[in-house]
């Protein structure tokens, strides 16, 4: 009997995942690796479901974020950064969303405007879902208006998971550090601890 693959489909709300990231580094001087996460993810799931670890894939995983035009990025001194994420990205397949950020001055305080990632995010999660007909939907985002969208997923019999981090001093996230070494470290992350942030 051949086994059937396990299709998963991840949708990555970029700002929530930046923060996340950010707070990480300035806490624990961690980094999110994205292949290690992938990696955590599948194997995750195969524990959860009693499922074959070899016949879980990602087919298809998608980022959304608002980013700055390239002269604005260039003056925050914001793209070396951005494409180095951008290639960890690449590297694992991961397929971009962009919208432009608009900044708005009111009161004296600038303002940046993301407009639209969310409801686009929604879409294009709920509508890749419907025709690709993934088995699992890994959605990473801190957005509660997303509930709705969960539930129609639900409704199309896909397994949904909703993935968050807990920043909290007493969280496993936060006990990191036990688990893993810092970043400067060539050490790999054990797969059975915290392995979303690498060295």
């Amino acid at each position: 009997m051949i086994e059937s693959i396990t299709s998963i489909g991840i949708f990555i709300d970029g700002g929530y995942f930046t923060k996340i990231n950010q707070a990480l580094e300035e806490k624990l001087s961690l980094n999110i690796d994205i292949t290690f996460f992938f990696k955590f993810i599948k194997e995750k799931i195969a524990y959860e479901y009693n499922l074959n670890t070899e016949f879980c894939q990602i087919t298809e995983s998608h980022y959304f974020r608002g980013r700055y035009r390239v002269n604005d990025a260039n003056n925050k001194h914001l793209l070396f950064s951005e494409r180095k994420f951008e290639d960890s990205l690449i590297e694992n397949d991961v397929i971009f969303h962009y919208k432009h950020l608009r900044e708005i001055q009111k009161e004296g305080e600038i303002n940046v405007i993301e407009k639209g990632i969310d409801v686009w995010f929604a879409l294009e999660a709920y509508e890749l879902s419907l025709f690709r007909k993934f088995d699992f939907v890994i959605l990473i985002t801190g957005d509660a208006d997303h509930e709705m969208l969960i539930k129609k997923l639900k409704a199309l019999k896909i397994h949904t998971i909703l993935l968050t981090w807990d920043l909290s001093p007493e969280s496993a996230t936060a006990r990191a550090p036990e688990f893993l070494t810092a970043k400067r470290s060539p050490a790999t992350p054990p797969t059975n601890a915290l392995p979303l942030v690498a060295p």
